[in-house]
């Protein structure tokens, strides 16, 4: 029963009508009041890669751990071309003196860091037409794994962007001006000295490439609905598992032409939320990069790139602590709606202390300051 076989609940269902009565009657019963545990028998079909996918699921029980492992990385990697820049963006715009004036760092700044999303906004939907024809790896770990782990799933997810948040921040807080930094190892007149912020692009880059190649090792995901379609039955499966209605997955997979998107509300409401949380969240990211790096005379902390990428990185620390221990128990009380009802309340009176972080260098007996907490 371990392994969740169907051949193994026959066996012990045709034990129980044994040992219960020999009679037609009573195995009769025994396999009616059987029956209902098993609310779906789950088939699946030869050649189509998305029925792969959920038959291992089904067959094997336990957590996997090595996919999770391997989606885990991918998350993390994903997300340092974004993280990674914010510790010397400041610097980066000075130094490219596109800027007439030290006050326009932070206008060039929003620029920079605006560009990489969207790429990704003007792409993401195209992308995803294409792995809906061609086929797609799995992007997340509730991909992989049955429906009782995805709790576990969906906070590793969250803790990958966590510890991306940590390793991008220290790596372009300690490689940026490496000859700065570390001339023993980075003389001046190296190509690192010509181009000062280098070093931590190309380890980026070096991480992504070897993550895109580690890609091929994924399970496709995509179900394939030309061998849905063929004369040939579906492959009855050796395995079914207990159940609850919803953690039932579809088989037959549909395409969803002539259906409008837009009229789906759940799933709009769905973007609308997590667009205002990712606008919260790179709002945070860049504006404490270039407030923190200016200079005192304009109100910032004259942090240098290391500074910066530790407080980032301290930051991603909290978030990763936060999503392993603190979250799953909050979720369990107040379930995944009023979880997120809550932060959203938190994250707006976060927001209104945005404004008085500029009169934090500044002296607490100054008229600024005074006028700015309206004493």
């Amino acid at each position: 029963m371990a392994g969740g076989s169907e051949f193994d609940i026959q066996e012990a269902a045709a034990s129980a009508s044994a040992s219960a009565s020999a009679s037609a009657s009573a195995s009769a019963s025994a396999t009616a009041a059987a029956a209902p545990l098993l609310e779906k028998k789950i088939t699946y079909w030869d050649g189509c890669p998305g029925c792969a996918v959920e038959r291992r699921k089904a067959e094997n029980p336990g957590v996997p751990y090595l996919q999770f492992f391997h989606i885990w990385i991918i998350i993390l990697v994903s997300c340092l071309p974004i993280t990674f820049i914010y510790p010397f963006l400041y610097f980066m715009i000075r130094d490219l003196h596109v800027a007439k004036t030290i006050e326009d760092i932070g206008f060039y700044g929003g620029f920079v860091g605006a560009s990489y999303m969207l790429g990704r906004a003007l792409t993401s939907t195209i992308w995803g037409m294409v792995a809906d024809r061609i086929g797609r790896k799995p992007a997340y770990t509730t991909e992989v794994c049955r429906p009782e782990h995805q709790a576990i799933g969906l906070s590793l997810d969250s803790t990958s962007w966590a510890m991306g948040l940590i390793i991008g921040s220290v790596i372009g807080g300690y490689l940026a001006q490496p000859t700065e930094k570390y001339p023993k190892l980075f003389p001046g007149n190296s190509l690192f000295g010509r181009y000062p912020y280098l070093l931590p692009s190309l380890c980026i880059s070096v991480f992504c490439f070897i993550i895109f190649i580690s890609c091929m090792w994924l399970p496709e995901t995509l179900h394939d609905l030309k061998v849905h379609k063929k004369d040939d039955g579906p492959i009855e499966s050796p395995v079914a598992h207990f159940a609850k209605s919803e953690e039932l997955l579809e088989q037959h997979i549909t395409p969803t032409i002539n259906k409008n998107l837009f009229k789906n509300w759940p799933l709009m409401s769905s973007i609308i939320l997590y667009c205002i949380i990712c606008f919260d969240d790179m709002a945070y990211t860049e504006i404490f990069s270039l407030w923190s790096e200016s200079d005192k005379k304009y109100g910032g902390l004259s942090f240098s790139p290391e500074d910066v990428g530790q407080v980032l990185a301290i930051s991603g620390v909290s978030v990763m602590l936060y999503q392993t221990f603190i979250y799953p128990n909050i979720e369990k009380i107040l379930g995944p709606i009023n979880t997120s009802r809550v932060a959203a309340v938190l994250s707006m009176v976060l927001l209104f202390t945005y404004s008085p972080m500029t009169h934090l260098p500044r002296p607490l007996g100054s008229n600024s300051t005074k006028y700015c907490f309206g004493t």
